[in-house]
């Protein structure tokens, strides 16, 4: 993959990329995320235990791990857009696949495809929306933080509507809630199938270039610990607010107001995201996650958690966008893509392994705090990690 002879020629680089976000809005902010929303009435209705509840975003992400490593793979013969297109397609069949069935075995095949068209629509996206972002190079951080606040309009979208669903159904309705992700989900990725992205963006495919592990080894443990970390908080929240007394409209503005931080995102962070420094963009940033994930352990104070899910909402998306600044500031362009898919294999892991030993560890104590403490510890260790980790000497 190399960049055109002509970067000044992209034709309005922030819409591109824009269109492109609509992959994890719909893989991501609804296809993953929207699960938290329907688990307390899910696990009541069909009798799950917290490890069953906390499995299906475990086999959500070991779809997005196989995906991601196969994401590569798929781009050298299909190309990044067929992969982003036919990904995000995958989403929106498995969201539908969910409102057909409350067998156990059907939801498990349903998250896995999830998260397999998540992971392989994320890593294609991701390197098309880096590849746009370096037509302007002094604006390249803030277009790609747009990009990675896509799953926020997915996380804001969803909770405008499902709480609400819920409580005008009322017990035994998530299947109602996943038809209508299904058809939200329908609605946003039509611009994705019908914009010609490469033509506008002038983009050359080709096959990706090898990444070096051994050299950001303490990065992507860093970036494996905030897998795990914030997921226990992603797939528990909703539960520990509905637990505390909150109702359908508690639980829509707390989950609105993660939405909603990542629009913040590329303004906080636009000067720590610039900056060449290794691992301390991450570091920063994913400490700010850790705190904003601690805070609910004070109290169930609407105060307290609304200021929660502000600091967590828009430290969380930034994390992801700068671990790609990460890397653009330290491989070439053709290291891009497998660069990203390192990062995405790292980051799945640890989100494959958090949900069911977080639901476990909340099974044997019979309380959510646990799983907050494991949450906010995983981040904070996460953030020390990427602090060490230094800059590479690029190669072109």
């Amino acid at each position: 993959m190399h960049a055109p002879d002509r970067p000044s020629s992209y034709v309005h680089p922030a819409r591109l990329i824009l269109i492109l976000s609509l992959a994890p809005t719909v893989g991501l902010g609804i296809g993953r995320f929207a699960y938290s929303l329907v688990l307390p009435d899910m696990r009541d209705a069909l009798g799950w235990s917290y490890s069953a509840a906390g499995f299906m975003n475990t086999i959500n992400a070991a779809g997005y791990l196989v995906g991601a490593l196969m994401a590569s793979r798929l781009v050298k013969r299909y190309g990044l857009s067929a992969v982003v297109r036919w990904g995000t397609l995958a989403c929106v069949a498995s969201l539908a696949l969910c409102a057909l069935s409350g067998n156990f075995v059907v939801l498990s095949f349903a998250r896995l495809l999830a998260g397999l068209g998540a992971g392989a629509g994320f890593v294609a996206a991701g390197a098309l929306a880096a590849i746009i972002a370096q037509s302007q190079p002094m604006r390249a951080n803030f277009l790609l933080s747009l990009f990675y606040a896509g799953p926020g309009l997915g996380i804001l979208s969803s909770g405008l509507i499902a709480p609400f669903v819920l409580q005008a159904f009322g017990p035994g309705s998530w299947w109602i809630v996943w038809w209508a992700m299904t058809l939200l989900s329908v609605v946003m990725t039509i611009p994705l199938l019908l914009a010609p992205i490469d033509a506008r963006a002038g983009i050359a495919e080709a096959a990706p270039a090898k990444f070096a592990i051994r050299p950001v080894l303490i990065y992507l443990a860093g970036y494996f610990l905030f897998g795990a970390g914030y997921i226990a908080y992603m797939t528990f929240m909703i539960a520990y607010v509905r637990d505390g007394g909150g109702g359908a409209a508690a639980q829509s503005a707390f989950w609105c107001l993660i939405g909603l931080s990542a629009f913040a995102t590329p303004w906080v962070w636009r000067n720590v995201l610039a900056r060449n420094s290794g691992g301390i963009s991450t570091a920063i940033v994913l400490g700010v996650n850790a705190i904003g994930a601690a805070l609910p352990l004070f109290g169930h104070s609407p105060l307290l958690l609304a200021i929660s899910a502000v600091v967590f909402g828009v430290a969380f998306f930034a994390v992801v966008s700068s671990t790609t600044s990460f890397v653009r500031f330290n491989y070439p362009p053709a290291a891009w893509p497998t660069g990203i898919a390192a990062m995405t294999i790292a980051f799945g892991i640890g989100q494959m392994l958090g949900p069911i030993a977080v639901g476990a560890v909340t099974d044997a104590f019979g309380s959510l705090s646990y799983a907050l403490n494991v949450s906010a510890a995983m981040l904070g260790l996460g953030a020390i990690a990427a602090a060490f980790q230094g800059r590479l000497v690029r190669k072109s």
